[in-house]
């Protein structure tokens, strides 16, 4: 490099030990590059790092020069090797009393032999004699260099002859060469100067005197320069400074506030400020790859590894700057990874040999445009000297005139007409569509009938069912209820028909048939209580052996078995076994085997009492004994295990199915004593009615006490509370109240409150009847309903406003019977907060408002 080589002293001097120039890359992001000793170099070359990519379309576009300057360097490498032939070796003490004036001579020479070589043009000659002056002005002005500068080393000293120059290695900057003759002095300042040109600065690490080139901007200051080589060295920034001048320069000081011009060069050093613990280390410049010009890919062929050839790959430089076309960032790191573009264009395809036309130039574009055009017209008439005959002629006689008015007129007929048969069409649609309706509707009505039919004798023969066959509570319910209406409709018959001693006959005869029912539907009770007996005990065992469920969060039901559930499925599996009929008597020992096993785990009374019998009937079994006379024995057996899954110590799920908690604490609360039966049940077992003071009767108690007097049926009423809170259910808004009522206080506001009927047809069947609410906007209560028919209730939902969907009259009428249900039902158990806190809402119907008072309730034993 010329000017380095002007301007830096510690490039005078050339020995053995090279030191490594690399330009690194900067904090100002300018491409910086590594400088390394070239081979065969003719001549210092000055570059900027931005022309690079210049140099290389130009030796691209003039492969001629690049030849000529081979050439040239070929014939200076041969003439260096002539002159160190010649020159003589010196001896050791002979090195030492050399001073720098002679070493300087011999650069000198070597400098001009180099400038001779060269072909190029006048402006490289002219640089390099600029160069030389400039290099003998500094040997004058610096004759006394201190001896640690002469053993450093350029890295611009000239390789061995013989050795291959690598063009694409060479000097971190060189100047372009031109036409005009410039002269730039690296030293001179300038007002204007161009804070973005690119200058050269060489970094002196001290003591170790490696020198670092670096291409920077003028306008980027020294701590930048700081901050780099702190991170590249891993040392802490205030640990180094850099020295211009042998004065310790401002970090806030510019290139351009040193001097520096465009394409100049500086010189810095750098040092530790505590260089015994903390000196500054070697700087080791990261190798750059760079990919070759030409590669040899080898192409497989065969398995057996036949026909494998090698092909020659040439590598075109980019010319262009590489496209952007997507990427990615890693989530972690942060590194950005971009996409490859391919450098290989397209593959043409080959160019047609059929000759081939564009549509356009052989079609002629048509328009066809209607013209007027004169014609003139000439008439020919009788005069004198000409005559010209009449015959063809034709007598014309003018026709009725059209006035605008008329015009108008015939307009407004047509109109009329058009309009009259496009009414008449629409008029005929909607016929057509009215009828479709009314043929639509008389159908749905005929299918509502059908349907509504279907559904009465369905129930009838349900109901039917139930009387013939009774097994719940319901039917012996319905039964009891329909010999109640029998006695009493023949009570009214005989008081009606006989008098005297032939009523008291009826009488007796009526309860004589009276006694022989009941007698028969306790026969058909005992029997509904075997079979549902056999349907409890499955379902106690099926509940105990179930596995525990659960819902997840998308909805789908998980079941998980438990040690306790599998423990529960083997005795229910057994029990089953056990009660099994037509087993052979193997079968039957096997059976009796396993069960001997099973209650053997647990020793205590009741499994020796199970085992005693199982080795009974095993010997019987044994001894041929017919099974009819084993059924006693079999049954004790089947009781006595059934006992052994009851007792939560040998299965631990059934301890929640048990009604008798095996916690005794648990007993002594909500216990109530029952005056009927004389015992102490919880208050799951008393019910409620809205007109109770005191807990009264059990359940049980009063069921038997409905069967033996009153024996009313509340089937009806409970189908209808049922549809009642499943309708509740559908709004979820926290209705309470329809879930707080029972089957005998909706009895009360059915035929109490509503008559028993619709208040809209008076339609009085029971199962047509459902109660909805008043207004659906505030929850169900018995001031809030209405008693209508299912399919009045359907309409009644869809109802916008009350007053205009039912008038004033109506209104009040309804509003009478809320009065009513508000007076009886506010006493309800927990309806009565219910009411306060309802009182003084805005949207409660007017009327009077009755706190309820609280039940007494009997005190705790």
């Amino acid at each position: 490099m010329a000017d380095q080589e002007g301007n830096a002293p510690t490039d005078q001097v050339q020995e053995e030990k090279t030191e490594e120039t690399v330009q690194q890359e900067v904090p100002t992001g300018d491409a910086v590059k590594t400088e390394e000793p070239v081979a065969e170099q003719t001549e210092p070359v000055t570059q900027t790092a931005t022309e690079v990519p210049q140099q290389e379309e130009e030796k691209k576009e003039e492969p001629t020069e690049q030849k000529q300057e081979e050439q040239s360097q070929e014939e200076t490498g041969k003439q260096e090797e002539q002159t160190e032939e010649k020159k003589e070796e010196p001896a050791v003490g002979q090195t030492e009393e050399k001073t720098e004036d002679e070493g300087q001579k011999q650069e000198n020479e070597k400098v001009e032999e180099q400038t001779e070589a060269k072909t190029e043009g006048q402006t490289e000659e002219k640089v390099e004699e600029k160069t030389e002056e400039k290099v003998e002005e500094q040997t004058e002005a610096k004759p006394d260099a201190p001896e640690k500068d002469k053993t450093k080393e350029s890295t611009d000293i000239p390789a061995p002859p013989g050795t291959p120059q690598h063009t694409q290695q060479s000097m971190g900057t060189e100047t372009e060469p031109t036409k005009d003759d410039h002269e730039v002095d690296p030293h001179a300042t300038s007002p204007r100067t161009n804070l973005e040109a690119t200058a050269t600065v060489k970094i002196v690490l001290m003591p170790s005197g490696q020198v670092v080139t670096l291409a920077c901007t003028l306008g980027q200051s020294l701590r930048e320069l700081k901050d780099h080589f702190a991170s590249e060295l891993k040392m802490q920034f205030n640990m180094i400074y850099l020295m211009f001048d042998g004065k310790q320069a401002n970090d806030s000081l510019t290139l351009a506030d040193l001097g520096v011009g465009p394409n100049g060069t500086i010189q810095l050093e750098l040092q530790s400020t505590d260089p015994v613990n903390t000196p500054i280390k070697t700087y080791r410049p990261k190798q750059e790859y760079h990919m070759p010009d030409v590669i040899t890919v080898r192409i497989q062929g065969s398995e057996d590894g036949e026909g494998a050839r090698d092909v020659v790959v040439e590598i075109e430089r980019a010319t262009r700057k590489k496209p952007f076309i997507g990427g990615y960032r890693h989530k972690t790191s942060g590194i950005e990874f971009h996409h490859a573009s391919a450098q290989t264009m397209k593959k043409q395809p080959p160019p047609s040999t059929v000759p081939k036309y564009c549509r356009d130039t052989q079609t002629v574009e048509q328009k066809h445009i209607v013209q007027q055009t004169t014609n003139d017209m000439s008439t020919q008439m009788s005069k004198i000297g000409v005559f010209v005959s009449n015959v063809p002629d034709k007598l014309l006689t003018p026709g009725s005139y059209t006035t605008a008015d008329d015009h108008h007129n015939m307009i407004l007929q047509k109109i009329i007409l058009i309009q009259k048969y496009y009414r008449r069409w629409l008029a005929k649609r909607y016929v057509t569509k009215l009828k479709d309706d009314k043929k639509d509707r008389e159908e749905f009505e005929k299918q509502e009938e059908i349907r509504k039919k279907k559904e009465k004798e369905d129930r009838i023969r349900k109901e039917f069912e139930r009387r013939m066959n009774p097994k719940s509570k319901e039917d012996f319910d319905l039964l009891y209820h329909a010999l109640e209406k029998w006695r009493v409709e023949e009570m009214e018959r005989i008081n009606q028909t006989a008098d005297g001693a032939e009523r008291k006959a009826a009488l007796c005869m009526l309860l004589d048939q009276e006694t022989q029912l009941i007698s028969a539907i306790g026969r058909h009770k005992i029997e509904a209580d075997t079979e549902n007996k056999d349907k409890r005990i499955q379902q106690f065992l099926s509940k105990a052996a179930a596995p525990k469920k659960w819902k997840g969060f998308d909805g789908k039901s998980t079941e998980m078995d438990t040690p306790y559930t599998i423990r529960a499925k083997e005795l229910q599996d057994i029990y089953n076994s056990i009660n099994m009929k037509y087993l052979t008597q193997d079968e039957r020992l096997d059976v009796l085997l396993t069960l001997k096993h099973t209650v053997k785990e647990h020793d205590c009374k009741l499994t020796q009492e199970i085992i005693e019998l199982i080795d009974r009937e095993a010997d019987l079994l044994m001894r041929g004994v017919r099974e009819n006379n084993l059924d006693g024995l079999r049954k004790r057996i089947s009781t006595l295990f059934l006992q052994y899954i009851k007792t939560p110590t040998f299965n631990p799920e059934a301890a929640k199915l048990l009604k008798v908690p095996q916690d005794p604490s648990v007993l002594r609360k909500n216990i109530y004593f029952c005056p009927s039966c004389n015992q102490y049940l919880p208050s799951t077992d008393f019910a409620l009615s809205s007109n109770s003071r005191t807990v009264g009767k059990c359940r049980r108690c009063t069921k038997i006490d409905n069967d033996a007097r009153t024996r009313q049926d509340f089937s009806t009423f409970q189908h209808m509370l049922k549809s009642l809170r499943k309708s509740e259910e559908g709004f979820k808004d926290g209705s309470k109240i329809a879930f707080l009522l029972q089957e005998q206080d909706l009895r009360y506001l059915v035929e109490k409150i509503w008559s028993g009927q619709s208040i809209l047809s008076a339609w009085e069947d029971l199962y047509d009847l459902t109660f909805v609410r008043w207004d659906k906007h505030q929850e169900w209560s018995p001031w809030n309903c209405i008693l209508l028919t299912k399919d009045e209730a359907a309409s009644h939902v869809k109802l916008v406003d009350l007053e205009e969907g039912y008038g004033q009259v109506f209104m009040q009428k309804v509003k009478q019977k809320h009065t009513l249900a508000r007076n009886y039902f506010s006493r309800l158990p927990g309806m009565a907060e219910h009411v306060r806190e309802k009182a003084n809402e805005k949207s409660m119907i007017s009327g009077p408002s009755v706190a309820g008072q609280p039940v007494p309730v009997q005190s705790r034993a």
